[in-house]
Parts: structure tokens; C-alpha cells; sequence
């Protein structure tokens, strides 16, 4: 039976991807539970602390599919203990000389944590993967269109000429960045976790360090040096890059949204085929994959917002943080994959109309150059007062219904400091500044991270 819609057989695609799935599924994940479980009682074997044929033969044995998870269920249930099910279906396939060795002297957080950074190892190559790809895109998109001039806009109104280039680079920045993030996460965030009761591993003696350091090595992590039971901050701070990279996605998706709009009309999403936009309005063509990335950018904020709560615990141990991430933490990485699977299908297929785009700006009646000639009055009469006349000036064209060259060229303390040819010319050059230089150089930092780094994670 399924209850939430994020499993939904007609729904489910829309909040996250079957690589994901993989990840967290709950036999999956089981299964990964018993791989940290081998990996501990063969480091324990090296160093003495359980027979090493009950390792081997744990390591033999062990397996989700000869467990019955139904069986396990109803231990869980009945004993009310998040683990001891399992370590009862584990006494169930395994001989008694060798079930008493499986989860030798470690606990659920143990198991649990060291499981999490397992997966946070495996999510995280997925979302290096799908970044590069997407950064990729977005830098073709920045070449190609980097000297598309269009209608840069503030406060949601036309404010001064940029190209498309210039805002597909500033997006590619901002994936790059995100990019180092990772890079520079993956050794705070890799580590095992092997602590024991209150985090002292007293239950293994003077062998304690060692194993753990074997214990981590052997699942692919690394030793953490210190127990961290209460220290959340690395999921934290994992969780908070994957919601800041589902912010960055789902402003390009407001971005899409709003100039799809049939008033602005200059990006449109690709169509699919047999895609509907409306059953009652069949003209329209709804940007719902760029909505939904803003759907998706919420669900995982306010996920991460659980996690970053969870940093706040008491003592040596406390399960209402803790516990709290066995939700938030798979949310989060499967939201996430939905929003870069979704983003990676929009952006190759991305229509840019530069001839509407062009049609936009002449629309805007030269106003959009007022920061140029605002620049070419600032040394001649000084800024200030420069601002306050083409602010005046400008006030009468739109009550007038003039354009920008009209209205100054009607206004003879203006024309004295301007000549019409010079007017003439900055009001059609639709100047972007240095907008192409820094797409230049975008794409230049880029090239030279990509070519240096490897493209997989960590």
C-alpha cells in the first residue's frame, strides 16, 4: 500500500529518479545495513576481537535475500527498538556460535550514520555527475548566445541591455561553485562512524581506534578521530549544499517561467511530445517543468531546515535530531535528483528566441539606454545632477508618450549637453557593458576547473 505521492506509481517520477530509488530502497538499504555489518565484523577480525571464522562466516551468510523482512518487521514492532528486528533475523539464518559475533559491541547509530555516509557517497557522485552535464550546457548556451542582447530587468521591471550569454554564464558560475562545494565537502563528510555507547568505544578497550580506522577503510570512508553522535553538522552542511544547488536550479526555473510568459515570449521549455497545457484551454503552453523546479527547491529547503535543527542535541546521544534525518536526509537527496533529471531535460532542449528578444528592447522606446546616456551627461554636469534632469525628463516622455530620444532631444538644458548624433548612436548601440567579457571569462575558469578535475566525485 502506498500513502505518500512521492511513491505513487502515476506520481512518483515527479519527485525523484530510479537511480535515487536505488540508493534508498528499503531492501536496498537493508542490504547496505548488513554490508557495514560484515565490514565490522571483519575489522574486528583483524585485530582479534571476534573469531575470524565467524566473520567469514558472517560475511558469507549475510544477505537481504535470505532475511525475512517480514519477520523483522514484526520484531521491530514488537520489541520497539530500531534494530533489534534485524539482529533477530539475523539470529534466525545465522548458526548460534556465529550470531552471537554479528553486531559486536556497536549500536544503532553505529549502523545507521555509517550507512548515511555511504549513500551521501553515492548521491554525491550522481549530483557531481548531473552538475557537470548541466554546467556543460549552460556554457554551450553562454558561447552561443553571448552576444544575444536583450532587456536586462530589476524589480521585475526593464532596467539596462545584457545578452543572454551574460545570464546563462552567471548561472554556469553558480553551478561551478556549487561544484567546489562538493569537491570540498567529500572529506567532512565520507567518515565512518563507529562510537559505541556514549561515543568513548569503551566496549572495545585499548583496540577502539584501530578498529575504527579498519572499520571506516573497509566501507570506503575515512576515519573520522573523533566520535560524532550529537555532531550533525556534516549532514547539515550536506543537506544545505544540495538545497542551495535545488535554489540555484529553481531560480533558473522562475527564470524560464517568467519569460516564457506570452508578454515577454524570449525563452520557452521544450515541448513534449503529446504533452497537454491546459484541458479546458488547449492553446496554452504551460512551463510546468520550470514550476515544478520551484516546487522541488521548496520541499528541500524545508527538509533542510529539519536537519539544521537536528544540530541542536543533548548529552552524548539524542534521538530526536538523529531520527529526524532518516526522513529528511532521503527526502532530500531524491527531491534533488528529480530537480536535476528535470533541469538537464529542459535546458538541452531550451528554445531562445533572440529575435524576440530584440523586438523587446525596441519596444522599451531607448528608455533601457538611460544608464548610458545617464554615464555621458555624469562628467560633463556631474551625476547628481544628471540623475535628477533625465529623471525629470523621463517622467515627461512616459506621461507624453515619447520615446527616450524624443523626449531629450525636446529638452534644450539636456540637448546643450548632448549632441543628437551622440544620442543617436548610444540609444541604438543597445550597449551590454562588459557582459561578453565576463562570459569570456566564465567560460574560460570553467574550461580550466573541468580539464584539471575528474568527473567523478569524490
Amino acid at each position: 500500500m502506498t500513502s505518500r505521492i512521492s511513491d505513487s506509481e502515476l506520481y512518483g517520477h515527479l519527485w525523484s529518479t530510479n537511480e535515487l530509488r536505488a540508493v534508498f530502497e528499503e531492501r536496498a538499504r537493508l542490504q547496505s545495513w548488513l554490508d557495514v555489518l560484515v565490514a565490522l565484523a571483519e575489522a574486528q577480525a583483524d585485530l582479534g576481537i571476534v573469531p575470524l571464522e565467524a566473520a567469514q562466516r558472517i560475511a558469507r551468510e549475510t544477505s537481504v535475500d535470505r532475511i525475512d523482512i517480514t519477520f523483522v518487521a514484526e520484531e521491530t514492532r514488537r520489541t520497539g527498538h530500531s534494530t533489534l528486528g534485524l539482529i533477530k533475523g539475523l539470529q534466525a539464518i545465522l548458526p548460534p556460535e556465529t550470531s552471537e559475533w554479528i553486531y559486536y559491541g556497536a549500536t544503532v547509530q553505529d549502523l545507521t550514520d555509517s550507512w548515511t555516509s555511504l549513500a551521501i557517497k553515492r548521491v554525491g557522485a550522481i549530483v557531481w555527475r548531473d552538475l557537470r552535464e548541466i554546467e556543460r550546457v549552460l556554457l554551450d548556451l553562454a558561447i552561443q548566445h553571448r552576444d544575444a542582447v536583450m532587456v536586462g530587468r530589476t524589480h521585475g521591471q526593464p532596467g539596462a541591455p545584457v545578452t543572454f550569454g551574460f545570464k546563462a554564464a552567471g548561472w554556469a558560475d553558480e553551478i561551478r561553485r556549487h561544484l567546489e562545494r562538493l569537491r570540498e565537502g567529500a572529506p567532512r563528510w565520507l567518515v565512518g562512524q563507529l562510537a559505541g555507547a556514549v561515543g568513548t568505544l569503551g566496549f572495545f578497550g585499548d583496540k577502539g581506534l584501530e578498529l575504527r580506522r579498519r572499520f571506516s577503510a573497509r566501507l570506503g570512508l575515512s576515519d573520522p578521530g573523533m566520535s560524532w553522535l550529537c555532531s550533525r553538522d556534516r549532514l547539515a552542511e550536506f543537506v544545505h549544499v544540495l538545497a542551495m544547488i535545488d535554489s540555484t536550479l529553481g531560480r533558473v526555473g522562475t527564470e524560464i517561467y517568467e519569460l516564457q510568459r506570452p508578454e515577454i515570449d524570449e525563452l520557452r521549455e521544450p515541448a513534449r511530445e503529446g504533452a497537454v497545457g491546459s484541458i479546458t484551454m488547449p492553446h496554452k503552453r504551460n512551463p510546468e517543468g520550470a514550476e515544478h523546479l520551484v516546487t522541488l527547491s521548496r520541499l528541500v529547503r524545508s527538509q533542510a531546515a529539519v536537519v539544521l535543527e537536528g544540530m541542536i542535541q543533548e548529552h552524548e546521544r539524542d534521538g530526536r535530531g538523529w531520527k529526524a534525518e532518516w526522513v529528511a536526509v532521503p527526502e532530500v537527496c531524491l527531491l534533488t535528483g528529480a530537480a536535476l533529471a528535470l533541469i538537464k531535460r529542459i535546458l538541452s532542449g531550451l528554445e531562445v528566441d533572440e529575435e524576440r528578444m530584440r523586438r523587446n528592447l525596441d519596444a522599451a522606446r531607448g528608455f533601457i539606454a538611460s544608464e548610458r546616456i545617464l554615464a555621458c551627461l555624469a562628467p560633463i554636469m556631474g551625476k547628481h545632477k544628471a540623475q535628477e534632469l533625465l529623471q525629470e525628463t523621463l517622467a515627461e516622455a512616459r506621461a507624453r508618450g515619447q520615446s527616450l530620444e524624443e523626449a531629450v532631444a525636446a529638452r534644450e538644458d539636456v540637448r546643450e549637453y548632448l549632441e543628437p548624433e551622440t544620442l543617436r548612436s548610444v540609444v541604438a548601440a543597445k550597449d551590454a557593458g562588459s557582459a561578453g567579457a565576463m562570459v569570456d571569462e566564465v567560460v574560460r575558469r570553467a574550461g580550466e576547473a573541468r580539464a584539471s578535475e575528474g568527473e567523478t566525485w569524490p
